[in-house]
């Protein structure tokens, strides 16, 4: 028997694609909240080993207001944190489920 989520999922492709897409979102949230937390970082300390204001970290913390935020700044606040950003390749069959 299928949950009432995998129902959602499986069977509105278009609802699969925004899912994985704000899942994505929640979990860059995410990793900036761990990796301040690891680092004993503020949201102005970071901010301003980032060169950036306390606004954008607090933006970049809340995945819902996190895409108001340009690639440059969120690359700075990523490089200051110590990490870069690689680009991976979907396998093919992800890919066309991103397409529909």
């Amino acid at each position: 028997m299928k949950s009432t989520f995998d129902e959602f999922i499986t069977d509105n492709p278009k609802q699969k694609k925004m899912f994985d897409q704000e899942y994505e979102e929640f979990l860059l949230s995410e990793f900036i909240i761990q990796k301040m937390e690891e680092e004993h970082l503020s949201v102005r300390s970071l901010a301003k080993k980032a060169d950036v204001s306390p606004t954008v970290i607090q933006k970049l913390r809340n995945s819902e207001t996190a895409e108001n935020i340009t690639y440059s700044t969120f690359l700075s606040v990523i490089k200051s944190l110590g990490y870069r950003m690689i680009l991976e390749r979907y396998p093919s069959s992800e890919t066309k489920i991103l397409q529909k």
